[in-house]
């Protein structure tokens, strides 16, 4: 199983990482503000995760990292 963590508080809430995911388990968190005061990205479903990356990969700022 993957495992994706997401630095919250650098995190520009640009969608990128939501658009490029193929199991659309990648949102941005509404309920949540961080520091900038932006919508942090989140998984909704890890377990759904297939480690593909794409997300971290996409991040223009390397929010995301992704472990196998």
């Amino acid at each position: 199983m993957a495992k994706v963590t997401f630095k919250e508080d650098i995190c520009k809430g640009c969608g990128l990482c939501v658009e490029v995911c193929p199991k659309k388990i990648v949102r941005l968190n509404k309920e949540k503000i961080n520091v900038k005061g932006f919508h942090p990205a989140t998984v909704t479903d890890m377990d759904a995760c297939i480690g593909c990356a794409f997300c971290a990969t996409m991040c223009p700022d390397c929010v995301i990292q992704v472990e196998k």
